[in-house]
């Protein structure tokens, strides 16, 4: 059944239209992957099916009844509250019954109240009725449906409870807005980038979820391996507008090359037909004025009207413009990284003990290899990372880096930019590059001339993601130490750097929860869990398979 239908709507942000004419039904027993590249308008859209803006045009109908979830890409709580605090608040209709009962309640220990018959009977009903509210909204069952969403996130034990939300991770407030639409069950779901900041053991449990789930679901994801588990059909936005697609990412993907390749021929036919049908109006015409025949140019100015007639099919867009990727290694020591029984302890403070992230850690590396790098979040993966580039010191143990080898890094939250300056001032600081060489190198990375002139801050996560890029481009590195390339990168970037890395003649080293990515990439995994590596030979379906 269409639990949402958009017709012919319309959205402008500043006077620049996002997308025009937009129609689209969503059903409440399907998981809808919505896929496009950043910028395409994914996020505009979902918070528009959420009711949190309106179109300029058109409209959205919604099944009667329609109860709606959305979670942002960035959820945003009270700095003020606990886990637990927070996540009591999900349902905003049951808050507020409670806080009129709370009121209430001093009201019948006002001896104003108590002490007047009339007032007592007033107040009494008045509990009585909220009470009904109460039990109608599932109060009495409330607290308990609430610990139970939260233990089946990881939110089981008191010390988890009671964190305030300010200092949660991106994963941990991933998890906890996914719980507070958990508690409610809307039959909706909107979810935009759920699975970023999140490991592989909370991407496994949202897949469950998701594919679990009673009602209709939305996803805006660039996990391309998430996106083949749950979706059952994708929404491509792009150009403004949506074509769905039947079946999984990949399934898509195919299809979509195919249907473009199909319509390349039917407009090229075109084309011939159009050009066949105007040489012979052109020629008719002349014929008819050169002779004076009114016949021949009645013909020409028929055949004239059957062009005007057809309908014109769009000249599909094969290959879009991507950014111009091209990492530069060379072979350097054969032997890359060794890492020999290397311990990191962090010493203990305020009544902790040590806390031990790294034990005995053993990790050989040679030339050409791609590794990828997984664990659970916590589990020290960018604390190793931080010890082979010499920003922090190891507590024991040994760490060899080969004599030809020259290191970039790419890190997951963009600390290599310099927020303040211009994105020319910060590729020109990395090398010595005159400006209009620098102006060419970052337009290839499809930046804009206003943008490379503006400050890194404006920048969206997606576009610090590709100037970062351009910096690992410059720095002529050997060894490549990549922090989650691909979180904040759309799907066509995330393939431009597959590709980049796959043609790259020296060695990767990479930390990914990006399933689909390591598959493509990686030749090896490390597990790094409870302080310790365990080797697996091959990519990330191999590494899976040998766990299982």
């Amino acid at each position: 059944m269409i639990a949402l239908h958009l017709d012919n709507v319309s959205v402008t942000y500043i006077a620049v239209p996002i997308f025009t004419g937009l129609s689209w039904e969503i059903h409440d027993d399907r998981c809808v992957g919505l896929v496009g590249p950043n910028g395409a308008g994914k996020s505009t859209l979902l918070r528009l099916m959420a009711g949190q803006i309106a179109s300029d045009s058109g409209y959205l109908k919604r099944k009667s009844g329609l109860t709606v979830g959305y979670l942002r890409q960035e959820p945003d709580f009270a700095g003020e509250r606990t886990l637990w605090e927070e996540a009591m608040t999900a349902s905003a209709p049951l808050a507020a019954v409670e806080a009129k009962l709370d009121a209430c309640e001093k009201r019948l220990g006002d001896p104003a109240v108590y002490g007047d018959e009339t007032k007592l009977a007033a107040v009494l009903a008045e509990q009585e009725k909220l009470l009904a509210q109460y039990a109608e909204l599932g109060g009495p069952a409330y607290e308990g449906k609430v610990r139970s969403v939260l233990a089946k996130l990881g939110f089981g034990d008191e010390a988890s409870l009671a964190l305030s939300t300010d200092v949660l991770s991106g994963g941990q407030k991933k998890l906890l807005g996914l719980a507070k639409l958990l508690i409610l069950e809307p039959d909706l779901l909107l979810l935009d980038e759920p699975d970023n900041h999140l490991d592989m053991e909370g991407k496994t449990f949202l897949e469950g979820l998701i594919r679990g789930y009673k009602g209709g679901v939305v996803i805006v994801s660039h996990d391309r391996y998430l996106l083949d588990v749950v979706a059952d059909e994708i929404a491509d936005l792009e150009d403004g507008r949506i074509n769905v697609y039947p079946g999984n990412y990949s399934e898509f993907a195919f299809e979509k090359r195919m249907r473009l390749l199909r319509q390349q021929q039917m407009f090229q036919i075109q084309q011939r037909e159009i050009s066949r049908l105007e040489e012979a109006s052109k020629r008719l015409l002349i014929w008819g004025r050169t002779y004076d025949n009114e016949k021949l140019i009645k013909r020409g100015k028929a055949i004239q009207k059957r062009i005007d007639r057809i309908e014109r099919i769009d000249k599909p867009v094969i290959e879009r413009r991507r950014m111009g990727l091209d990492l530069e290694g060379w072979r350097g020591s054969n032997k890359v990284l060794d890492i020999r029984n290397l311990d990191k302890v962090f010493p203990a403070s305020a009544g902790m003990d040590d806390k031990i992230v790294l034990a005995g850690l053993e990790l050989l590396i040679w030339h050409g290899e791609r590794v990828g790098l997984v664990g659970p979040n916590g589990a020290g993966k960018s604390v190793l990372f931080r010890l082979l580039l010499g920003q922090d010191e190891p507590t024991g143990g040994e760490i060899v880096i080969g004599p030809s080898v020259r290191t970039g890094h790419y890190a997951q939250e963009h600390e290599t930019l310099d927020y303040n300056a211009t994105l020319l001032e910060n590729i020109r600081r990395a090398a010595p590059l005159t400006e209009s060489t620098a102006v060419s190198i970052l337009t290839k990375f499809l930046f804009t001339y206003e943008q490379i002139r503006s400050k890194v801050s404006t920048l969206s996560g997606g576009e610090r993601s590709r100037l970062q890029m351009v910096l690992l481009t410059l720095t002529g590195a050997n060894f490549l130490l990549l922090d989650e390339p691909t979180n904040n990168l759309d799907i066509a970037a995330a393939e431009v750097l597959e590709e980049s890395l796959s043609e790259f003649e020296g060695t990767v080293f990479v930390i990914s929860h990006d399933r689909y990515f390591l598959d493509r990439v990686a030749s090896r995994i490390v597990e790094l869990d409870e302080g310790m590596l365990t080797d697996y030979a091959g990519n990330y379906s191999d590494y899976q398979a040998a766990k299982a």
